[in-house]
């Protein structure tokens, strides 16, 4: 990325404000409003806007109407979508204009974003800062149309969902910003759902590496921005553009204790389906063979169990998101050479995760997890760990009656 290079010149902060932000002309001149005060301040501000409301999502039903129901073009599709954007951006420099601020808004092309050619998932291969550094020395607010940019061939991209948050934080590290602060309807990270249990407990800040596990495991957060803030050390800040309520600062600092809370969150993911393939017989490249064709179909697979071999056959299971399990039984009844027995479709599923560094190398968690739902009637279908992680599969159904005990039983609503 282009880096900005002068060092006599004032603190950067990147702000994103998401589509519920924005949803309205009064939410647009609310967030002017935060907007302005945070310039006041004496900084540099570059802001990132997401899509009006579901404005997205209509301009997907309308892509669906013109093609009668048929997978658009994934080109045109970006430059449509892309549209969204551009219109709270611009909405939003207006307003700020109207308040006696110059601003100016840009589209993700305008503000040197380059990607690769992946249309609809798109990754950020660079950052030509020059037009932006232009405009903030002309001491003005640069508003962002976030989740896209520009391919090699010239084609608008998009970041897929969630990408005005990677914009945000790309943004932040390029122009060498204090810190990314992402503005939303929550008005922070949580110890869990607080639609889960009451005793639900906002943190003041996490650490990268427990809020990427929590964020790939559901909480609401996109994983690319985060990893792209761990990797160069940008700290996010979580907070509501609905009140003045503290938020969660996302950092790498390390805990200063080395008795700090073990699990730090619990965090659940209710798009789970299984696959079960039973029969299949047992020799060097099964996993392979089953997983590949799976691989070049576009289904991920998540959670992997392989039983022991009897007489010489065995039971493979693994987990996809729910509106993929049709498609990987499909693929597997068609492309798989691996010979087996019957496969088994499994639906109606839920992850339910512990996260904290502070489980490394430190006994009994896993049993502590396990026994709290045994106690209160709550059967583990499949369990994968990582060093800060333990995963259990449960169903879907029993996902309040697990946070909650879990989160009692590890005392998340206490500090310390």
């Amino acid at each position: 990325m282009t880096i900005f290079q002068e060092s006599q010149r004032r603190p950067v902060i990147v702000q994103k404000y998401g589509g519920s932000s924005l949803a309205t002309s009064e939410h647009i001149h609310n967030v002017a409003a935060r907007i302005q005060a945070r310039k006041d301040e004496g900084v540099d501000v570059i802001v990132v806007v997401s899509a009006m409301g579901d404005s997205t999502d209509d301009l997907i039903a309308l892509s669906d109407a013109v093609t009668n129901g048929q997978t658009p073009d994934a080109r045109e599709m970006d430059t449509l979508l892309s549209t969204g954007e551009l219109v709270s951006s611009t909405l939003m420099a207006m307003a700020l204009k109207a308040r006696g601020y110059d601003a100016i808004s840009l589209s993700g092309i305008q503000a040197g974003i380059k990607t690769d050619m992946v249309h609809g998932s798109a990754r950020i291969a660079d950052i030509n800062t020059d037009r932006l550094r232009r405009e903030l020395d002309n001491d003005r607010i640069v508003i962002v149309a976030g989740f896209q940019g520009l391919a090699e061939s010239g084609d608008i991209t998009t970041l897929g969902r969630g990408g005005s948050d990677t914009t945000a934080v790309a943004l932040a590290v390029a122009s060498e910003a204090e810190r990314c602060e992402i503005y939303t309807d929550v008005d922070g990270i949580y110890t869990t759902d607080p639609r889960l249990t009451d005793r639900a407990r906002k943190l003041s800040e996490i650490g990268f590496q427990e809020m990427l596990e929590m964020a790939v495991l559901g909480a609401k957060m996109n994983p690319r921005s985060i990893e792209l803030g761990a990797v160069y050390d940008m700290p996010v800040y979580v907070a509501s553009s609905f009140s003045n309520e503290p938020g969660t600062l996302i950092h790498g600092g390390e805990h200063t204790m080395e008795v700090r809370k073990a699990v730090t969150g619990i965090a659940i993911d209710r798009n789970v389906g299984k696959i079960t393939v039973r029969g299949v017989i047992d020799r060097p490249g099964v996993a392979a063979g089953l997983l590949q064709p799976l691989a070049d179909a576009g289904v991920s697979v998540d959670v992997i169990v392989q039983n022991a071999s009897s007489d010489g056959t065995t039971d493979f299971t693994f987990t996809v998101a729910q509106a993929s399990v049709d498609r990987a039984a499909e693929v597997i009844g068609r492309d798989s050479t691996v010979q087996y027995a019957e496969v088994v479709t499994g639906s109606d599923l839920a992850k339910v995760s512990i996260v904290g560094t502070g489980m490394e190398n430190a006994p009994g968690y896993a049993a502590r997890m396990f026994s709290t739902l045994s106690e209160v009637g709550v059967n583990i279908d499949m369990i994968t760990t990582s060093e800060i992680r333990i995963t259990t599969i449960i169903d879907r159904d029993q996902v309040q009656k697990a946070v909650k005990a879990l989160h009692d039983a590890f005392e998340l609503e206490k500090s310390e």
